[in-house]
């Protein structure tokens, strides 16, 4: 019979400082009930491509939103209003200014949508039967197997070491 592949291991804590201390690794995971601060600065938040991601949105939306302008009002059907240059670019602002901001504001939501790997209606910590507490009053920290220095028993020996109220292998 083959045994299922490991995801991580997690440990179940009662208070948010207990959460802290998982130095050392690098790939973890935290499920808090409320915000835990220095929580981010614990496990390692990394730089994220977001804002890089909505500038090239708002950027490619401002640039279409003029380009739209311009061949309408240009190429596709010119019109002599008054004297005035067919390339009027003042009256094109308005909509260079909108189609920028819903440029920006696609790339954000479907950018971390994307990067966030939502929606993901299943995940392997769902299997720990006390992970539901997780919403409620308790703290868990899951190092992932995918971690340079994880070894199952050295792994869960650290997390004995924390004092949890709990360490359970999570199967992937």
């Amino acid at each position: 019979m083959a045994t299922q592949p490991i995801y991580g291991v997690i440990a179940e804590f009662e208070t948010p400082e207990q959460v802290l201390h998982a130095a050392g690794y690098r790939s973890i995971d935290a499920y808090t009930p409320i915000p835990v601060e220095g929580l981010a600065e614990a496990i390692g938040f990394e730089w994220t491509s977001l804002p890089m991601v909505v500038f090239t949105g708002g950027f490619l939306g401002g640039c279409s939103g003029f380009f739209m302008c311009w061949y309408a009002n240009v190429i596709s059907f010119p019109l002599n209003v008054g004297g005035k240059p067919l390339n009027s670019w003042p009256a094109w602002i308005p909509i260079t200014y909108e189609l920028t901001i819903l440029g920006a504001a696609l790339a954000a939501v479907f950018g971390m949508l994307i990067m966030n790997g939502f929606p993901r209606p299943y995940h392997p910590v769902f299997n720990v039967p006390r992970f539901a507490l997780a919403s409620t009053d308790r703290f868990f920290l899951c190092i992932k197997a995918k971690d340079k220095k994880f070894d199952l028993t050295q792994t869960k020996a650290f997390l004995e070491e924390l004092k949890p109220h709990g360490v359970f292998e999570v199967e992937a």
